[in-house]
C-alpha cells in the first residue's frame, strides 16, 4: 500500500504540472533487456545440470586457455601479453568481454551496462597504476603523477535530492540537527582510528600475506554485521544509516543488515575516509575517472588487442574444465556453432564467478566447493533512460553526474549518473539528448533474482521512471526508450566471517619455480587460489565485486599461468 500511495501521489503531481503547462501526455516507450543474455546461462545451467554434455566436435590446442572474459580474464590475458606469451585463447560467454563493466549504447549514446567509474588508485594497486598509464590516463610531470583531465570527472560530480530539494555532495546535511552532525564526526574519528590500527588496503587482497595474516581488528569487525557493529557504537541517526546503507548496496549489492563491518570500515578506510561537515577532503582522493560508457571504455581497450590477435572468441561457454597431470581440457559451447570446442593447454585461469567455476569443474577442489557454498551473491539491474530533450529540475544544486535520491521509492534504488556529463562541448550538459543510468541493487529482496528473471522490461522501466519522475516532473514526457540490463549474480556480498575464509584460500605457495608476476614484482605467495594446473581468478575471491580486486586478482593469476 506504501508504494501504490507514493506511485499515485507521484503521478498526481506529474499530472498537475502537466495540466498547468498544457504539455502532451507521456509517449509510449521503446525498450526492451540489453547486455546480459540470461537465456544463454540458463541453457548453460541446464547442460551442467542434466550430467550429460555433448561431444566436443573440434579439437584446439593453445599454451593458456583463460576462462571467462570479466575484468579478471582481460586482466589475466594482459598479463600473459606482457610475459611474451601469445598462444593463449580468451573464452567469453557473452557477444562481449567485460562482464559487470561492459557498455552500451541507446539510440545512438553511450551509456554504462555495469560498473561506472573507477577511484583514482592508490599505490596499493600498483597493477591498477600500470594499466592507466599505458593506456595513457596517468603519467608523470615534474615528478607528480598526473591524470588525464578529460577522463576526471566533471563538476559538479554528485548531488543529493533531499527534502524537496537538490543539495550538493550525497550526505544529508542541510536542515539536519545537531545530534545528527555529532554522530557525523563520532562515525568519522572511528575510521580513521580503525584506519591507524589496521591495513585497509585497495585492493583488499594486499591488507595480508603469509607474513602478516588477518589482523585481530579485521577479524573482530569481519565477525559480526556493520548494523550491530553501529548499534554498539550508539549511531543510530537515520540520516547517517541512511547514508552508509546506500554506501553499502553502492559498493557490495546489499545494505548494513547483510554486509560485515569490516566491509562496512573498509568503504571509507581503504579509500578516501570518512569526512564530516566542514572537515576538509583531500581533492585528489575524492576524484573519479569516468566516461559515457562507464567502465567499459577501459574493458574495450583491454579487449581490443585480444580481439585483433584473435585470442578472444566470444559467444563460448566454457561447459568443463578437467586438470590432468600434464595439462588441462577445457569444453566450451561455441553458440554461433552449437558445436563444442575442445581446448588442450598447459594450464588455464578460471575467471569464472565461484558458483560456475564449481559447476564446471567435474572434482572441484575442497576451498572452491566451500567457497560456492558460503559466498552469497546480489543481483542487480541497470535502467538506461533514454531522453530527448534537458529535464525540467528541482531547486537546488545544479545537474551533477551522480544524481541519488534520499530514502528512493525503488527497492535498492541507489540513483542515476548522466551520460552526457563528460562531453566536452561548452554547455552541452544542459542541452540535447541524452542517457539516465539508474542503478537498482536486489541484495536486500528475498526473491530480487526470481523477479529479474520473471518480471518484463516494463516492470523496471515503469518503476525507474515513476521514482525518478519525483525529482523531474517532466520525465515521462521526455523519455523515448528504456533499456533493462540485468545481472541475476552481480556481485558476491562480504558477509560476516567471509573475509577470513577468502584469505586463508589466497595465502599460499606460488605453485611454480618462477617467483615473478608479470609486472616484475615478486611474491612468494599468490593472493588468488590456485592448483597446480588451474588458477582461479575473480573478485569473487575478495569477497566484492570492484575493478581493483577483480583486475589484480587476475594480473597475478595470469603471471603464474605464464612461467
Amino acid at each position: 500500500m506504501q508504494r501504490r500511495q507514493f506511485l499515485t501521489a507521484a503521478t498526481s503531481a506529474a499530472t498537475a504540472l502537466l495540466s498547468a503547462g498544457c504539455e502532451p501526455a507521456p509517449r509510449a516507450l521503446q525498450g526492451g533487456f540489453a547486455g546480459v543474455d540470461l537465456e544463454r546461462g540458463h541453457r548453460l545451467r541446464d547442460l551442467l545440470a542434466g550430467g550429460q554434455l555433448p561431444a566436443p566436435a573440434v579439437l584446439r590446442r593453445a599454451q593458456v586457455v583463460v576462462a571467462g572474459g570479466g575484468v579478471a580474464g582481460l586482466a589475466a590475458a594482459r598479463a600473459l601479453r606482457l610475459a611474451g606469451v601469445d598462444d593463449f585463447v580468451l573464452l567469453e560467454q557473452e557477444d562481449e568481454a567485460g562482464g559487470n563493466s561492459r557498455g552500451g549504447q541507446v539510440a545512438g549514446i553511450a551509456c554504462p551496462l555495469g560498473a561506472h567509474y573507477l577511484p583514482l588508485p592508490g599505490d596499493d594497486a600498483r597493477e591498477v597504476q600500470d594499466l592507466l598509464e599505458e593506456l595513457g590516463l596517468r603519467r608523470r610531470v615534474a615528478g607528480r603523477w598526473q591524470y588525464e583531465e578529460r577522463h576526471l570527472c566533471h563538476s559538479p560530480q554528485e548531488r543529493l535530492f533531499f527534502e524537496g530539494e537538490w543539495h550538493e555532495g550525497l550526505l544529508p546535511v542541510q536542515g539536519v540537527g545537531a545530534a545528527t552532525l555529532a554522530q557525523y564526526r563520532h562515525f568519522a574519528a572511528q575510521v580513521a582510528a580503525l584506519g591507524k590500527a589496521a591495513r585497509f588496503t585497495m585492493p583488499a587482497l594486499k591488507s595480508f600475506d603469509v607474513k602478516r595474516p588477518l589482523a585481530p581488528i579485521h577479524q573482530a569487525l569481519d565477525a559480526m554485521l556493520f548494523d550491530d557493529w553501529l548499534t554498539l557504537q550508539g549511531l543510530d541517526d537515520p540520516h547517517l544509516r541512511w547514508y552508509l546503507g546506500y554506501c553499502c548496496r553502492d559498493d557490495y549489492g546489499a545494505g548494513t543488515a547483510r554486509v560485515s563491518a569490516w566491509a562496512g570500515i573498509h568503504y571509507f578506510a581503504s579509500r578516501h575516509g570518512f569526512h564530516a561537515p566542514g572537515e576538509a577532503a583531500p581533492e585528489e582522493r575524492e576524484a573519479v575517472l569516468t566516461w559515457p560508457e562507464g567502465n567499459g571504455w577501459l574493458t574495450r581497450r583491454l579487449a581490443e588487442p585480444l580481439r585483433a590477435g584473435g585470442q578472444l572468441r566470444t559467444g563460448c561457454s566454457v561447459l568443463r574444465i578437467t586438470e590432468g597431470r600434464h595439462g588441462v581440457e577445457v569444453d566450451a559451447l561455441h553458440h554461433a556453432t552449437g558445436n563444442v570446442e575442445r581446448w588442450q593447454a598447459r594450464r588455464c585461469v578460471v575467471a569464472l564467478p565461484v558458483f560456475m567455476a564449481a559447476r564446471v569443474l567435474p572434482s572441484p577442489p575442497a576451498f572452491l566447493q566451500e567457497a560456492a557454498r558460503r559466498l552469497r551473491w546480489s543481483p542487480w539491474l541497470v535502467a538506461n533512460i533514454h531522453i530527448d530533450a534537458p529535464l525540467q529540475d528541482r531547486p537546488g544544486a545544479a545537474p551533477a553526474w551522480d544524481n541519488v535520491l534520499y530514502q528512493d521509492a525503488n527497492p535498492g534504488g541507489l540513483g542515476y549518473v548522466n551520460a552526457g556529463h563528460q562531453r566536452l562541448e561548452p554547455g552541452q550538459l544542459l542541452a540535447g539528448p541524452t542517457v539516465l543510468s539508474y542503478y537498482q541493487a536486489l541484495g536486500d529482496q528475498p526473491q530480487g533474482r526470481e523477479q529479474l528473471a520473471t518480471q518484463p522490461w516494463t516492470h523496471w522501466a515503469n518503476a525507474a521512471l515513476a521514482t525518478l519522475g519525483v525529482p523531474h516532473p517532466d520525465l515521462a514526457r521526455r523519455a523515448t526508450g528504456v533499456e533493462i540490463a540485468r545481472y541475476g549474480h552481480a556481485m558476491a556480498i562480504p558477509v560476516p566471517g567471509q573475509l577470513a575464509f577468502l584469505s586463508k584460500i589466497g595465502l599460499q605457495p606460488i605453485p611454480s619455480k618462477r617467483k615473478q608476476l608479470s609486472n616484475g614484482e615478486r611474491m612468494p605467495w599468490l593472493p588468488t587460489p590456485a592448483t597446480a594446473r588451474l588458477a582461479f581468478a575473480h573478485a569473487d575471491w575478495s569477497g566484492y565485486s570492484v575493478f581493483e580486486e577483480a583486475f589484480t586478482r587476475g594480473h597475478a593469476a595470469g603471471g603464474v599461468a605464464a612461467g
